[in-house]
This record gives structure tokens, C-alpha cells and sequence, in this order.
């Protein structure tokens, strides 16, 4: 009897996790469009000089607002549940957009991220409270900024600038909450994990079909 223990679960088991976690996957290779087409950055000053756009990149875009130091750490969060881990990816980049007058507060706080990580992907952009109003109101969300024209939540940009998430009835995803950890090490990774599959897939697909030609 414990010989037949001992085998269901060395080879049996094994086997069943497979078959449910390769189905769970296939059965949802594509995050919904939450919004499509999202407006473009405007010519607005970057830290470092830059002009930054969201054409063909994957962005994470997120709103600092006017109290950035005082919220650093989920900008912290985020650098470690998602940022350190794939900041390596080519297409890859996390943009913050943040009101005028806060250009040092963020210079402390990349200074102090640069110890400890390589900072390149990081792009923050700055303007006026109302052109950053006017942006956020042309995503449709549900959600809304806080009085310091700031929001914990982050958001996933394709290549396309089309905002993803998830709009299934009670599984509605628009954003990704930098406040709570978990909700970056659980549904923004899964969900992330699915936008990276969609693209190496479609790579993969369009090299077989080079090749073919």
C-alpha cells in the first residue's frame, strides 16, 4: 500500500499538476483590452532629458503624484516584485508621470534605487496637474487620482498603447495596486507573464513564417 503511495505521487501527481497548470495557461494566453488606443506621452520633460514615448514598448505607467517621497515605498514595491525581475526585457519600460515640482524628490529617490539596481527602464516624465487630469481621464478607468493628482495603482501598455487588464465581472482588473505587495507578486506578475507569452509567441511565429518564405 505504501509503495503504491510513494509512486502516485512521485509519478502520478506530478503529471495531474501538469496537465492543470498547461490548461489553466492555454486557456488564457490573451489579457483583455481594457482600453484601446490610449493617448501617447506629450512632449513633456523627463529626468533625465529624454523623450519618451509609448509606441512599441511595453510600458508599466503609473501617476506618482505630489507626495512621491512620502510614497516611495511603492515605487519600492514595484522596482522589486516586478521591475528587478524583468528590467532586462528590451521592449520593456516603467513610466511614471508626475506634476511639476517634484524633479528632485524623484532624482532622491532613483539616487538611492541606483545603489542596488539599474536604473535605465525607469522613465519619469513631468507636466502640469491638469494636462496629467486630462491624460488620466482619456484612459476610461473606474478608478480616479487622488487630491495629489497621484495613484497607487499601475498599468500595463502594450505595444500598441492598448491598456490591458482583466473585465470579467468580478475578476475586473484595471490596475495593479504598488501599495500591497502581494497584488504585484500575484495578479500583475500572472497577468505580465501573459503579455510576454502573447509577444514571444508572435515572434516565434513570425520567425517560422521568415524562415518559410
Amino acid at each position: 500500500m505504501k509503495k503504491n503511495i510513494v509512486l502516485f505521487v512521485l509519478f502520478v501527481l506530478p503529471i495531474v499538476a501538469y496537465l492543470f497548470f498547461a490548461s489553466g495557461v492555454n486557456s488564457f494566453t490573451k489579457l483583455p483590452v481594457i482600453t484601446p488606443k490610449v493617448a501617447d506621452l506629450g512632449n513633456w520633460e523627463s529626468l533625465r532629458g529624454e523623450k519618451v514615448s509609448l509606441n512599441n514598448k511595453i510600458t508599466i505607467l503609473g501617476f506618482s503624484g505630489t507626495e512621491v517621497l512620502k510614497n516611495r515605498g511603492n515605487l519600492f514595491n514595484l522596482n522589486e516584485k516586478i521591475y528587478q525581475r524583468y528590467h532586462n526585457f528590451k521592449d520593456l519600460q516603467f513610466v511614471m508621470v508626475c506634476p511639476l515640482g517634484t524633479e528632485k524628490d524623484v532624482k532622491s529617490i532613483m539616487d538611492a534605487f541606483d545603489d542596488f539596481t539599474d536604473v535605465s527602464h525607469w522613465y519619469f516624465v513631468f507636466t502640469t496637474p491638469e494636462e496629467i487630469k486630462n491624460y488620466y481621464s482619456q484612459l476610461k478607468l473606474k478608478g480616479s487620482l487622488d487630491a495629489n493628482f497621484g495613484t497607487s495603482n499601475v498599468y500595463i501598455v502594450d505595444k500598441e498603447r492598448n491598456l490591458r487588464g482583466r473585465n470579467g465581472g468580478k475578476d475586473y482588473k484595471e490596475g495593479y495596486d504598488t501599495f500591497h505587495p502581494s497584488d504585484l507578486s500575484n495578479e500583475m506578475l500572472d497577468d505580465f507573464k501573459i503579455i510576454l507569452y502573447e509577444y514571444r509567441a508572435a515572434l516565434k511565429k513570425n520567425h517560422n513564417a521568415t524562415k518559410q518564405l
